[in-house]
């Protein structure tokens, strides 16, 4: 038997351990009931299931659901039809969510699986900015399709102003740095 504090009883008769819990004013619960001798624990039971279920609100709340939307398409999509299904697809990868496209092919359509080929090779260029390639192109039954997620940013930026002047300590910041000379000509100067 353990107490709220860590403080160790030893191993006691059950009516004994529910008789201490009570002259507390808390109660026992049995932490590890497989063990020999079971261990037991004095607790504010209450309390107990009450931070246990804050706990788990607050990882709830730090939780990251992803959600995969989809956009379909048809080996004879036309240009106008690919590029309102592409702004959409963009728009989920922007907000973070991963997009599934889909070429779906019907009787004859499935002769010409390299015009599915097609329309997923353009989406992916049209989208390799902001997206990366979770799952290539892969044919299930009369589907042809292809995972996108949005892009991972490993590390921070470079930025793109120079650097500032480093300072030598003496109260004036360095002196610029040489300028590169041009290359050397065959030319004479004029004189």
């Amino acid at each position: 038997m353990v107490s709220e504090d860590g403080e160790e009883f030893g191993v006691m008769k059950l009516t004994d351990a529910l008789r201490k819990a009570q002259s507390l004013g808390l109660d026992l619960v049995e932490i590890a009931p497989t063990a020999t001798p079971p261990v037991c624990k004095i607790i504010d039971f209450g309390r107990f299931q009450y931070l246990a279920k804050k706990k788990a609100n607050e990882a709830k709340k730090k939780q990251v659901v992803i959600v995969v939307k989809e956009v379909k398409f048809r080996p004879g999509t036309d240009e106008h039809d690919y590029s309102y299904r592409m702004k959409h697809a963009r728009q989920w990868l922007q907000e973070g969510d991963k997009v599934k496209a889909t070429i779906w092919f019907r009787g004859r359509e499935m002769t010409h699986r390299e015009l599915g080929a097609r329309i997923l090779d353009k989406l992916e260029k049209d989208l390799a900015d902001i997206s990366e390639v979770e799952m290539r192109p892969r044919m299930e039954g009369n589907q042809m399709f292809i995972f996108f997620g949005p892009k991972r940013h490993k590390g921070g930026a470079k930025s793109e102003r120079p650097a500032a002047p480093k300072n030598d300590g003496s109260g004036q910041p360095a002196p610029p740095a040489p300028a590169a000379s041009p290359a050397p000509s065959d030319e004479k100067p004029p004189v």
